[in-house]
């Protein structure tokens, strides 16, 4: 039987004097929406010496800061639990040792898939505006329950298949174009019925919003369009939409996954272990697929570090914290906080997207908005279980099940012998034994009919 709702509070960790409950919901609340903001800024920003940072760096870099937080956080860990005397040569080795268990091998797959889902996040939020990507992003939801039930053997309730149903509903909502277009910009000439121009040269005579970038540089110089491509980088909403959706997939499978191992494990590892394996397993694709791989040529051309400043580094350190701060509201925190903290995050997104990158709000964005809040809330709504009956304990009963009601009953009866006829006079003579036995049959037939009698009038 869970604690009382008073007896749960009253048993909070603290932090800083404030429970950890809504410090932990607060901190996810606000990482999540200035992550998304700066996150899509970042991709969109001026350059920055002529160059844009390359999203292979980036997901490098941000499992080496994670790898460096959660080494300390483990370190700090297991030196509560030695003495003050232990060397640091001892608190490393018990580190390594930890961490390279047996199993620690397995943590290579959801390892490998985290850096698959960040680069699908780059990818996804450099075509996709800061509110249609957390809405988006929800959708993880049906898949990570759907490898729940083939991974975990996990059971899906009637409600939560209902809450499913109204997730798609309401992403495909979002994605729905509004049915104005006169906003688009379009290349079309408004002085003739039409013209196609074979070049960048022929788009200096259109006199269009969407042609001006078109037309500032020359087109004589080999790579202009990577260089117009940087300068002034295209939105596809399409492949922003495929990119989430793939994220979303890569990134159920990876946690579902996850928590497999965490269950199969025979030895206990703390959270922090766990969360160095995670790190260290990650930086080898994140090196050698992505940064050698991928952008070694133009790592090698413009260096490693192009294109960064505060903004990028910004972006790096919430991303690694993001991990500990999930952490933390998943030990102290419930399904169903989380689902209202990310349901504020959107409208934080919102809010912000509205302000401050002219967003233009539109009805199916809000109703798509709503379903999607809605059916995550109703996902992780705890299911009520029935109460049980009532257990009914007879009189009879008690003799088996309260030891000092049994002792009680097994008081031997007191048989009260007659007084004697004359007090003056004593006799060495012993009483009669014949009307000894009928008085103590007759008290113990008294007891086993009360005994009877119970029974009837309780049953």
């Amino acid at each position: 039987m869970g604690l009382s709702e008073a007896q749960r509070k009253t048993s909070m960790a603290t932090w800083m004097g404030y429970p950890l409950y809504y410090v932990s919901l607060t901190t996810l609340i606000i990482q999540n929406s200035v992550l998304i903001l700066i996150l899509h800024y970042s991709r969109a920003m001026p350059l920055v010496g002529g160059h844009r940072y390359l999203p292979s760096t980036a997901v490098f870099l941000c499992e080496l800061l994670k790898l460096t937080i959660c080494t300390t956080l483990a370190l700090y860990d297991m030196s509560r639990t030695m003495t003050p005397s232990t060397p640091a040569t001892s608190l490393f080795g018990s580190l390594v040792a930890a961490v390279f268990t047996g199993d620690s091998w397995k943590l290579a797959i959801p390892a490998s898939l985290y850096v698959l889902q960040n680069t699908l996040q780059y990818i996804a939020i450099s075509n996709l505006d800061t509110a249609t990507f957390q809405v988006t992003y929800q959708f993880k939801i049906l898949p990570t329950a759907i490898f729940s039930i083939i991974l975990l053997r996990r059971r899906i309730t009637p409600r939560q298949w209902a809450a499913l149903l109204l997730l798609m509903i309401g992403v495909a909502v979002v994605q729905k174009p509004a049915a104005d277009t006169a906003s688009i910009p379009t290349l079309k000439d408004p002085h003739i019925g039409f013209h196609f121009p074979w070049s960048m040269v022929g788009f200096r005579g259109i006199d269009t919003p969407a042609s001006a970038p078109l037309s500032k540089r020359s087109a004589t110089y080999e790579g202009i369009q990577e260089d117009d491509a940087l300068e002034y980088p295209t939105i596809d909403k399409s492949m922003g939409v495929v990119a989430a959706l793939m994220g979303c997939v890569v990134s159920s499978l990876a946690s579902v996954y996850f928590e497999r191992i965490l269950k199969d494990a025979i030895n206990p590892v703390s959270l922090w272990v766990r969360n160095v394996q995670l790190s260290f397993y990650s930086m080898f694709p994140a090196l050698f697929i992505g940064v050698f791989y991928m952008d070694g040529e133009k790592i090698a051309r413009n260096g490693f570090f192009a294109g960064y400043n505060w903004t990028v580094w910004s972006t790096l350190f919430l991303q690694a914290l993001g991990g500990m701060v999930v952490s933390l509201c998943v030990k102290h925190a419930d399904n169903i906080s989380k689902s209202f903290a990310m349901s504020i995050s959107i409208l934080i997104s919102i809010c912000a997207s509205v302000i401050f990158l002219d967003f233009k709000v539109t009805t199916n964005f809000v109703l798509g908005a709503v379903i999607v809040s809605s059916a995550t809330v109703l996902y992780s709504r705890a299911e009520r279980r029935p109460r049980p009956a009532p257990i009914k304990i007879y009189d009879y009963e008690k003799i088996t099940i309260d030891p000092k009601s049994a002792i009680e009953r097994s008081t031997p009866i007191k048989n009260h012998t007659a007084p004697l006829r004359s007090v003056g006079k004593s006799s060495s003579r012993p009483s009669s034994p014949a009307r000894h036995q009928s008085r103590l049959g007759s008290s113990k037939g008294y007891s086993e009919s009360r005994d009877r009698d119970e029974y009837f009038i309780c049953g």
